[in-house]
């Protein structure tokens, strides 16, 4: 047999009976070890239908607070018919407590679960891989695109056979209602921008969400952006945040993100006329912003793939921010049609999004429609080279400062963020502080409601 015949052979990978149920013999004889069980493996790990379907009750049981036991596991397994008769389903929990070696292994247990699982499913994907090559559909960076996400999705722990069950959704979901609404929700909930308003309407910035941050040129969107990444970097320092900025060099970003934080005047830092008092203050900011999880790449001219790749290799990625969508280049579309790029870069951010399961904050670039208008407010028809950028953007803001177009505006410091959509909730507009000196968006002095 020759080696491809060999791994797409239908032998049976590996796996082991005798640690599976060990495994749920372990949690039913002592429930108390749950918490710690759930955290090392996922019913999909199991190699049998039985175990696995055993498991995803156990797993219900323990997020809605019923109590696990011999008695109640088999009550839910005969509901849904696991074992053919209530006999057979008491005899073989029963055999399986009886024959469990002991409780203080069950870390061993759930590695051996885990380890056949993982290896079961390098086997499954390496077979996918090599149909995709040998069906000689796809060109090289496509192949290894794919390659390297289906990886990817095993190191995340993803069941790579496909469907899963509503109960296991449910579960899920249950369980994160909990955690939201505990003690430690600030590790569950959206990502705060630190606008306090803004992060009232939207939640914050939720994982697998793609922000979409667009304004015509002078209105500030880098440092709006800019400001949200250094507000999430100071509030979750366990996070780490990429900015992709495909227009300036990462010492012009810095050199922002300094003027904001150290409240010295961009022109000045532009000019090299800085005082004593200034660089003490530049010298207390640039300390502390080094402290933050925040990283830059200004590569340009990147592709979807491209930035994939790179954020995969972040361990505890919490943020991405990319400036600006127009200037993105597409490795699958070669059209001169730009709103069929456009359209399939933002199909492919979004799906990042969802893969790596973290907000994405995309800034884009709007049409000049807007100048043409009296009410210069900008509308979802105004993204530029629009396409698919309102379908799949989950959240739209646009930035907007009348004094912009009006010299004589009373509100000369009053920036708009508008939340044009929001597929979570409510859309509407909220008012910032613009100070361009500093190039920094703060809040307006007011009673703040209570964070949700």
């Amino acid at each position: 047999m020759d080696e491809n015949n060999y791994i797409l052979s239908a032998r049976e990978l590996p796996h082991s009976i005798e640690a599976e149920q060990s495994v749920i013999g372990a949690v039913i004889a002592d429930p108390s070890i749950l918490p710690e069980v759930v955290n090392l493996i996922k019913p999909e790990y199991f190699y049998s239908d039985q175990h696995k379907a055993i498991f995803s009750i156990i797993v219900r049981m323990f997020s809605t607070g019923t109590p696990v036991d011999i008695v109640t596991v088999l009550n839910e397994a005969e509901k849904l018919h696991i074992f053919d008769t209530q006999a057979e389903g008491r005899r073989y929990l029963a055999d399986i407590g009886e024959t469990l070696p002991s409780t203080s292994n069950i870390e061993s247990y759930c590695r051996i679960v885990s380890d056949k699982y993982f290896i079961r499913s390098l086997g499954y994907t390496a077979r996918t891989i090599l149909e995709d090559i040998q069906s000689g559909e796809h060109d090289a960076q496509l192949l290894l695109d794919s390659a390297e996400q289906k990886i990817y999705d095993i190191r995340q722990g993803k069941d790579v056979r496909g469907l899963t069950p509503i109960s296991e959704a449910i579960a899920e979901a249950y369980d994160r209602l909990g955690k939201i609404s505990g003690p430690d929700k600030e590790k569950y909930v959206g990502a705060r921008t630190g606008f306090t308003l803004l992060d009232s309407i939207t939640s914050g910035l939720n994982k697998s969400d793609l922000i979409i941050i667009a304004a015509r040129p002078g209105m500030g969107k880098t440092s709006f952006a800019m400001n949200i990444a250094v507000n999430v970097a100071r509030r979750t320092t366990s996070k780490e945040v990429v900015v992709f900025n495909l227009e300036m060099s990462k010492e012009q970003l810095a050199t922002r993100i300094l003027s904001t934080e150290a409240l010295v005047d961009s022109n000045t830092l532009r000019n090299g006329r800085i005082t004593g008092d200034d660089w003490v203050k530049l010298a207390t900011s640039a300390g502390y912003l080094s402290t933050l999880p925040v990283y830059i790449d200004d590569t340009a001219s990147m592709t979807v793939q491209q930035m994939k790749a790179k954020l995969r290799r972040t361990k505890n990625l919490g943020l991405v921010i990319i400036d600006y969508l127009q200037l993105m280049e597409s490795a699958t579309t070669r059209s001169d049609n730009r709103v069929l790029v456009i359209s399939e870069i933002t199909r492919q951010l979004k799906v990042m999004a969802k893969e790596l399961n973290v907000p994405v904050v995309l800034l884009s670039q709007l049409s000049r429609a807007v100048e043409s208008r009296t009410d210069k407010r900008p509308m979802l028809s105004d993204l530029r080279e629009s396409g698919s950028i309102e379908q799949d953007a989950d959240i739209v803001l646009f930035l907007y400062r009348e004094a912009y177009y009006n010299k004589e505006s009373q509100r000369q410091n009053i920036s708009e963020c508008i939340v044009a959509k929001n597929r979570h909730g409510e859309t509407g507009s909220v008012e910032l502080i613009w100070d361009g000196q500093y190039t920094r968006f703060s809040n307006p002095e007011y009673n703040a409601p209570p964070e949700n």
